[in-house]
């Protein structure tokens, strides 16, 4: 398990300082602020809690599948 949590944190490092960068930019889309605030709310989301082993499977798979996708669609001269 702890395995798994550092396998995911080394992949979505570079896209959250990505974010916090693009976050921090003064020309980022409208939508990005909502967006990362949803995907925060997901991963939080209290089926997290009800259901111990689908939350972890969910936040270690679908949630840095949805960082990186959220990515992808940020201008280039953010992405720069």
């Amino acid at each position: 398990m702890k395995r798994l949590i550092l396998l995911s944190w080394r992949m979505s490092k570079a896209d959250l300082r990505l974010l916090w960068f693009a976050l921090r930019h003064g020309d980022r889309p409208r939508w990005l602020v909502p967006a990362t605030a949803v995907l925060a709310l997901y991963a939080l989301s209290p089926f997290n809690i009800a259901f111990p082993l689908l939350g972890v499977v969910d936040d270690m798979v679908l949630v840095p599948l949805a960082l990186h996708a959220l990515l992808k669609l940020l201008p280039p001269h953010i992405l720069r």
